[in-house]
């Protein structure tokens, strides 16, 4: 663990709080709870993740996943419409044959 979350680690248990940060779950949407796209890609990218807690580590892996699935996803889709555009669709459902 980096010194920063140990510090605040003992800072917590000397305040007798729990060893997770609940401070940010009043502050807005939670990783868990933020939804695929671009603002959970810029919250991923500007999270030290070195100063986070074993829970909080816990939520940023699997948001990251989250985030890799839904790029796939729109990555398989564009491959599919590159391979498959719509005129080529509609061209070859025109000259069908008897």
């Amino acid at each position: 663990m980096s010194p920063g979350v140990v510090d605040y680690l003992f800072r917590q248990l000397v305040a007798g709080r729990p060893p997770e940060d609940v401070q940010w779950e009043q502050e807005g949407i939670s990783l868990a709870a933020q939804p695929e796209g671009a603002e959970l890609a810029r919250r991923l990218a500007e999270t030290d993740i070195d100063a986070l807690t074993p829970v909080e580590l816990f939520h940023y892996v699997r948001a990251a996943q989250r985030l890799s699935s839904w790029a796939e996803d729109l990555r398989q889709a564009a491959v599919g419409r590159y391979c498959h555009p719509p005129a080529e669709v509609q061209r070859s459902a025109g000259h069908r044959t008897p």
